[in-house]
């Protein structure tokens, strides 16, 4: 397993043991079942009074000992067509509670997992391409509901149909009964067989189709980049294979179905053939009337069909079985920062942050490579801390640590004496804020942005975050101020003006300990001046871990932590070990001879 590729959900899960924790997770799938099976139930039941009334008629009306009895095959009529109207409401309502059942189950089971997906830690995320996550949320969920609220009222009804049309059809004519049942024995008994090609097919495609997803949505996030570095025709080409693959796959698929329907067909021309010429014979040794024979063949009809439709919907419950697969999956994909257990449970105490880091060491899940080993450090509460080191030192996964977007392998991180991993999620990200390098912004306006760093705040909150910062007048310039739309993730912005609005944020969220990777290295000079003076006066009487890409941020802090290849190998003031002629002093130098 490479560093980023997330742990593994249960692998080898059987069908039945999909649907099982199916109906685990979203329980809806059976609410008012049996009712809905009972009321099916009576649907097919009118489905036989088609054949029974072919058969009363003839032998009973048409053909009556005293001549054609007039007056019997109209009473005979009415009736049926009376039951079918009853049959065609309990059609509707069968339909209605099976939709309403199928719509509660797959919202719980889209909602599940999609929360999970934000329960799984940052490299579990990463280790998936985010169009295949998003696919097993939409795509893959949309699969299984294609089949629930269509296959499977057919699958149920034509297995009704099925043991209630071979009843009666060994009451017409056990012989007949027999000749039907035992053309469809060898495609029972291969059923497995054919089926089995179907399904890796359709397990395949829903793979694809999440590759697909990635690849389209890569190239749609990274549309400017593409641009700028004239790589349009080989992101064309990724999307194009992408496409292909899914496509050659899709027909796999098919190609397997059909196969499979085809049997299915010639199986069910075989059977009325000879039903007819079987039924002929019986006929003439007056072992079955003509009544019996007609009737006999509309049964054979209710029989085929049903085999028929049961034979393909099986086919698409392995496309749904395949995307139901990946759902519950992803669900059970274990969340690797879990959150303590009750009885575990403890409070942050109340103030600025004091960081304890004691031996700890880090290995990417899965792998032996060791990102961070032997790390022991004490920042005090309301302390400056920069962490600096070359590219793959190990200083993101300490800041990760820090705010635990991440576990230790061993060792331990306290946050105010108390160990990180016996604090709620919820309550720690309250109290402890990451900006990143990159700020992300969603779709909506600059205000709605910064109030998600405290929900309910009012726009005079957001105005005087702004005004702490210094940015009031970049806010009054703006096209519509607060309300000025920004677009996905931010792309009306540019790049240092979307750090602004995370700065405003994590400003507005006030936290006690604050973890900045370089949140002012997108932004212009004039605007970092102006920045910097600001953040002498929000970082003031709170903790503050700072990922150091500038020699200013360095220089700026009380305390500068230097990460060479996953150590801590020199803790101290940043004038200090400049002149110490240690790693931080070839980096002060390179830095140095950088901007001279």
């Amino acid at each position: 397993m490479s560093a980023t590729t997330a742990p593994e959900a249960p692998a080898g899960r059987s069908r039945e043991g999909v649907l099982r924790r199916s109906r685990e997770l979203a329980p809806q799938f059976a609410d008012g079942l049996g009712l809905t099976l009972a009321i099916a139930a009576a649907t097919t039941l009118g489905k036989l009074v088609v054949p029974i009334a072919v058969q009363q008629t003839i032998d009973t009306g048409v053909m009556a000992d005293g001549g054609p009895d007039v007056g019997r095959v109209v009473l005979i009529c009415a009736l049926a067509a009376a039951v079918l109207v009853v049959t065609s409401v309990t059609a509707w309502v069968v339909n209605v509670r099976l939709f309403r059942a199928t719509e509660a189950g797959l919202a719980n089971l889209r909602v599940r997992a999609f929360r999970h997906v934000h329960d799984l830690s940052v490299l579990t995320q990463s280790g998936e391409r985010r169009g295949s996550l998003v696919s097993r949320v939409t795509s893959d969920v949309d699969t299984i509901s294609t089949f629930l609220q269509t296959g499977m009222l057919v699958l149920v009804l034509s297995l009704g149909q099925v043991v209630l049309a071979t009843a009666l059809m060994f009451v017409y004519s056990w012989q007949l009964a027999l000749v039907v049942i035992g053309c469809f024995v060898p495609l029972v008994l291969a059923r497995h067989q054919l089926q089995r090609p179907v399904a890796r097919a359709y397990a395949a495609v829903r793979v694809r189709m999440g590759e697909l997803l990635g690849a389209v949505s890569e190239t749609v996030v990274g549309a400017d980049v593409i641009r700028a570095h004239a790589a349009s025709a080989r992101s064309w080409r990724n999307v194009d294979a992408a496409v292909e693959a899914h496509r050659k796959q899709a027909v796999k698929a098919q190609i397997a179905t059909a196969a499979t329907f085809s049997t299915g067909v010639l199986v069910s021309g075989l059977v009325v053939a000879l039903v007819i010429v079987v039924g002929t014979l019986l006929g003439v040794d007056d072992d079955i009337t003509l009544g019996r024979l007609l009737a006999f063949l509309f049964l054979a009809q209710l029989w085929v069909g049903p085999v028929q439709a049961a034979t393909e919907v099986l086919n698409e419950l392995q496309n749904a079985l395949a995307g139901w697969r990946r759902v519950v999956d992803l669900i059970d994909t274990p969340v690797v920062v879990p959150d303590p257990a009750p009885e575990r449970v403890r409070e942050l105490p109340a103030g600025p942050v004091e960081v304890r880091v004691e031996d700890v060491a880090y290995t990417y899940p899965g792998t032996d490579k060791v990102v961070l080993t032997g790390v022991d450090l004490h920042l005090p509460a309301g302390s400056r801390t920069a962490v600096v080191g070359e590219t793959g030192s190990g200083k993101t996964t300490l800041a990760r640590l820090v705010t635990r977007l991440v576990d230790p392998a061993s060792g331990r991180v306290l946050l105010n004496g108390v160990d990180a991993r016996d604090l709620p999620g919820r309550e720690l990200h309250r109290r402890v804020v990451a900006v990143p390098q990159e700020g992300f912004l969603f779709d909506a306006t600059v205000g709605e942005n910064v109030r998600r760093g405290k929900p309910g705040a009012t726009d005079d909150d957001v105005t005087a975050a702004f005004a702490d910062l210094g940015l009031t007048a970049w806010l009054e310039d703006l096209p519509e101020g607060l309300d000025t739309p920004v677009g996905q993730r931010g792309e009306r912005l540019s790049a240092g003006e979307r750090q602004l609005v995370a700065l405003a944020r994590a400003h507005l969220a006030d936290p006690d300990l604050l973890v900045l990777d370089e949140a002012t290295s997108s932004v212009d000079p004039a605007t970092e001046v102006r920045l910097q003076r600001a953040l002498e006066g929000v970082l003031s009487g709170r903790t503050s871990v700072a990922i150091a890409h500038r020699l200013s941020t360095a220089e700026a802090a009380d305390t500068v932590v230097v990460v060479d290849s996953g150590r801590v190998v020199e803790v101290g003031p940043a004038a200090e070990l400049a002149h110490a002629g240690g790693p931080y002093s070839r980096l002060h130098a390179a830095w140095t001879a950088q901007h001279s």
